[in-house]
């Protein structure tokens, strides 16, 4: 008895929560599809460069790749030294590629044949003394550099800028939207979703390179540092009702 009990409590108990379910399927389904406006917010912010990335390498070759590597080395022993000096104590310093490889000659119908090795380190110097750059290259340049891969400015606070660039183009989709919404008779109620789209871009220079040269005739290298434009775009979408 008391597991027919049980039984018939719990088909009342489904029958009264499908009963429920059915009743207010109607009262969602009859619910207004929400009006909304998207649009979409750029802005631009100039900032001077305080930061310098300078790709700096030197590569050897040689018959042997032992001596490929040894002479490797020495000359970028020789650089780093003359570099550290031109760049004084605040500059930092890293590799950031090393490869030592077999140069081949191809002829047709042939297998390549090994003329010699190629040995190549690349260092990345930081610098936040901006008036220093040409003093680097040419310092890099004279003691047995000979590349310059690229040369990046940057900035040592990039967050404070991209955040201002962030809020001019918010404020610039705000005011798009009210505008709209104004034309159309509408007025905006609130924000539904805010996404930001793309990232920030730093100009880079192009690639050059540089040889030693007598310190008779050592003219500066001129590097100009121009300016950054640090740009944001957003896209907003708001609600928006009648204005009356």
């Amino acid at each position: 008895m008391r597991r027919r009990t049980s039984g018939a409590v719990n088909m009342r108990t489904l029958t009264s929560t499908v009963l429920a379910c059915l009743l207010s399927a109607p009262a969602l389904s009859q619910q207004a599809p929400v009006s909304s406006i998207r649009v979409s917010g750029a802005a631009q912010v100039t900032a001077k460069p305080d930061r310098v990335q300078i790709d700096i390498g030197v590569t050897t070759r040689a018959d042997r790749s032992a001596d490929a590597g040894a002479e490797n080395a020495r000359q970028v022993d020789a650089v780093l030294t003359a570099v550290k000096k031109a760049a004084g104590p605040t500059a930092a310093l890293k590799t950031v590629n090393y490869s030592l490889s077999p140069n081949y000659k191809y002829q047709a119908g042939h297998e390549p044949l090994i003329t010699g090795y190629s040995a190549s380190n690349l260092v990345q110097v930081t610098l936040d003394d901006l008036t220093k750059i040409s003093n680097v290259i040419d310092a890099a340049g004279q003691s047995g550099a000979n590349q310059v891969q690229g040369i990046q400015f940057t900035l040592r606070d990039q967050d404070a800028v991209r955040a201002d660039a962030l809020r001019k183009a918010a404020l610039k989709a705000r005011g798009d939207a009210d505008v709209l919404a104004a034309a159309l008779g509408l007025k905006v109620v609130r924000v539904l979703s805010v996404e930001e789209s793309g990232a920030p871009q730093f100009p880079r220079m192009r690639a050059m390179s540089v040889a030693a040269a007598p310190l008779a005739a050592k003219v500066d290298t001129p590097v100009e540092s121009g300016t950054l434009e640090i740009a944001a775009d957003i896209v907003l979408t708001v609600e928006v009702a009648p204005a009356r």
